[in-house]
């Protein structure tokens, strides 16, 4: 990781400094997408059985995950397995159960009374990818949620294996947390069955989860097009920021910052410190446990892509971490509950010590689907209110519209829209 001084940079440098790496996101993976969905809209399941030839090097009879299939991905678990998988779905699961919405219904003046209702979305298409790893975690935080709000369909698509299987600590992640079906589809392909239907895959409303290139064109594709299906966010390579002081863990950070860079090549991770010590103890530590690592080789790449930022002072990382607004954000350093207050842009927020990033990727019962690239200044992470849509009611009496009307016709007239304010002088005009 490289080592820059925050007080040394102008502006520009300043903003190069804070620049993500590129996504990938040309014009051949965009054309590639918008083929596939194209292909799969036009053709259905056999193009599909095409595309997964192709792409994913097996030949598929059917796509649905049987109860068979499912029952032996669990005979493939060890109890240790299950154990923390279930614990994963009662902390997730703890954690979303307190964020159901409460109906409102407030009478704004006498006669006029307003409601906002929540209703689960009824449809859902949840994608868990399963590139260079596995991600049940994923099948948890998504799926969980989405049997919460009560989405009546809850699907599941998750790339087939070689061998034609899914993975089975995928497969057993998801039906234990609620998804209705799985179906062994995986990247551009799956995006475009969930969202515009196929003789096997239903159509579904809306769109959830994280993937590649191909994967996230897709969705973005799709969203623009009223007939196919609402996505969830936009999402781009993992990423975390440390905040430490002096009397920070070097062997902590190191590992919260390598936690990340195993993700991808693309990953980015950043360290914030007011302490040239800290940030040359992190950079020994980080090649200690480099070597340790099985993905140590993706790391690398993308420790490439990161940095360390010397800053006067933890007021100043804060307030470039608000900049900078990472998906993941860790605070080593004294008092750092109390300044929670200061921090506005982040996706989920670890406090301390003892609250390594991982545990938010898997069991301490937030959600790790979060806002990347810097949408976490206007986004907020995955929970069940994004399963539900809100719908507003209102209901007057004869009296409360009489004292509303000529505030709702004057208003007409400044628009020039006569016809609402007939809808209110004709009521109010009438004998009944």
């Amino acid at each position: 990781m490289r080592i820059e001084t925050w007080d040394d940079l102008d502006d520009a440098a300043r903003s190069a400094a804070l620049s993500r790496p590129a996504i990938r996101d040309d014009e051949s993976v965009r054309v590639t997408a918008a083929e596939i969905i194209r292909s799969v809209r036009s053709g259905g399941d056999a193009a599909i059985r095409a595309v997964t030839s192709k792409f994913d090097g097996t030949e598929l009879d059917h796509f649905k995950v049987s109860e068979s299939e499912l029952s032996a991905a669990a005979r493939e678990l060890k109890p240790r397995a299950v154990a923390a998988i279930d614990l994963a779905i009662e902390n997730v699961g703890r954690f979303h159960e307190a964020q159901m919405p409460i109906a409102i219904e407030v009478e704004t003046m006498p006669g006029v009374s307003c409601k906002r209702l929540s209703h689960a979305i009824d449809s859902v298409g949840l994608y868990v990818p399963a590139g260079t790893a596995p991600l049940p975690s994923a099948a948890i935080m998504l799926a969980v949620p989405a049997a919460i709000a009560g989405c009546p369909t809850r699907i599941m698509c998750t790339p087939p294996r070689p061998d034609g299987t899914a993975n089975p600590a995928v497969l057993v992640a998801a039906s234990r947390s609620g998804v209705t079906d799985i179906y062994k589809v995986g990247g551009a392909q799956a995006i475009a069955a969930m969202a515009y239907g196929t003789e096997t895959v239903p159509k579904v409303c809306k769109l959830f989860g994280p993937g590649n290139a191909w994967v996230t064109s897709a969705k973005t594709q799709v969203s623009s097009d009223p007939g196919a299906a609402a996505i969830d966010m936009p999402a781009g390579p993992s990423e975390v920021l440390v905040i430490a002081d002096r009397n920070a863990s070097a062997e902590f950070v190191a590992a919260d910052l390598l936690s990340q860079a195993e993700h991808g090549i693309d990953s980015q991770v950043v360290l914030l410190t007011p302490s040239e010590e800290l940030a040359q103890e992190v950079q020994t530590e980080i090649g200690v446990q480099l070597a340790l690592l099985s993905r140590a080789d993706i790391a690398r790449q993308a420790l490439q892509n990161s940095l360390t930022i010397l800053v006067r002072n933890i007021e100043t990382a804060i307030e470039i971490s608000n900049r900078y607004a990472p998906e993941h954000l860790i605070l080593q350093f004294a008092d750092a509950k109390q300044a929670l207050s200061s921090i506005r842009n982040a996706g989920s927020v670890f406090v301390g010590p003892w609250s390594p990033e991982s545990v938010g990727d898997y069991c301490s019962g937030t959600n790790h689907v979060l806002p990347t690239y810097g949408a976490a200044n206007a986004y907020s992470g995955l929970g069940v209110d994004q399963f539900m849509r809100q719908m507003t009611v209102q209901e007057l009496t004869r009296e409360g519209l009489a004292e509303l009307g000529d505030a709702v016709v004057t208003l007409s007239e400044l628009e020039g829209l006569d016809a609402h304010a007939a809808a209110v002088t004709r009521r109010l005009g009438a004998s009944v």
